[in-house]
């Protein structure tokens, strides 16, 4: 890659000049004599091969090729600063990212509004987000590639903050066999049907959680797969109900009137790396976490400004 012939200095003095209505008045802003400001636009469009500025009476004007370097270069300054604002933060111990797993069934909303609310408090710092499922969750934990993880399993030898539930409810088709009993359903009612469930991404130790032997089991990679085969008729499945209220909506999903289990609440858990120490960026965002946790999922949001 050809290095480029203009500095970010001079792109800056630049801007003064435009800024500020003149090389005199830029001189005094930049702390500088008038001519070296001067020197430095005349230098400047020598090396770029294009006219920049072009006198008018007394007042120094743009031509239309310096209008559109100027704009560009106001993006390219503004990089600068914020590449050598990331480095001061870092240099403080602030992180330049930070890695969070979460269990597919926890509620995207709140993830949402909690990174919407850190992004202006983030100076630069990135989120790389991952989705796993049941016990993927503490694997990646484990393995050290997460900074923090959201799961519904307590993962032995860490503490946990305790989140909110999340309600699984059993679900069919309004036209699948078990609805069409019209009456109230009982555990050997749902082993003779197919029932649908989720594939652990877990690969160290899987668990069929919420599986209840029935005779046919068909296992997806997803809880929206999961949704998509049910609602079309295929099997009966636990699904987190933030999930589908579409679909218990348009009809294309009931709930299954079981006489026990019909639904259930497990508790979810955010943990964090113990053999990493917390930065302030993950510490903001385990608070935010926290605290959008609790929030309706239908609650109006705004994203607080930055102080």
């Amino acid at each position: 890659m050809k290095a480029p012939r203009v500095t970010l200095d001079q792109w800056r003095t630049l801007q003064a000049v435009v800024d500020h209505g003149g090389f005199a008045q830029a001189a005094e802003v930049l702390h500088r004599s008038q001519s070296s400001v001067s020197y430095t636009v005349a230098r400047m469009q020598d090396q770029l091969g294009v006219p920049l500025l072009r006198i008018d009476g007394r007042k120094a004007v743009l031509t239309e090729a310096g209008g559109v370097l100027l704009r560009r270069s106001r993006q390219l300054v503004k990089q600068a600063s914020q590449l050598e604002d990331l480095a001061h933060h870092m240099e403080q111990g602030w992180e330049a990212e930070v890695r969070l797993v979460v269990d597919a069934a926890y509620p995207s909303a709140r993830l949402v509004r909690a990174l919407t609310a850190f992004m202006p408090q983030s100076r630069g710092c990135r989120v790389r987000l991952r989705e796993e499922v049941l016990s993927g969750v503490e694997e990646v934990l484990l393995e050290g590639v997460a900074d923090l993880a959201i799961t519904g399993f307590s993962i032995p030898g860490y503490l946990g903050a305790e989140l909110s539930d999340v309600e699984f409810i059993a679900v069919a088709h309004p036209e699948h066999p078990l609805h069409r009993l019209n009456r109230e359903l009982n555990f050997q009612d749902l082993e003779s049907q197919m029932q649908v469930v989720i594939r652990d991404s877990g690969r160290q130790q899987p668990r069929d959680v919420g599986w209840l032997g029935a005779e046919q089991r068909w296992t997806v990679g997803s809880l929206a797969t999961a949704a998509t085969f049910v609602s079309s008729g295929l099997g009966f499945a636990w699904l987190p109900r933030h999930m589908i209220e579409r679909e218990l909506k348009e009809g294309t999903l009931k709930v299954l009137p079981l006489d026990q289990g019909g639904s259930r609440n497990p508790s979810f858990y955010l943990y964090s790396n113990k053999d990493k120490p917390l930065g302030p960026a993950t510490q903001i965002l385990i608070e935010l976490l926290r605290t959008f946790d609790t929030a309706p999922l239908d609650a109006p949001f705004a994203a607080p400004e930055q102080a």
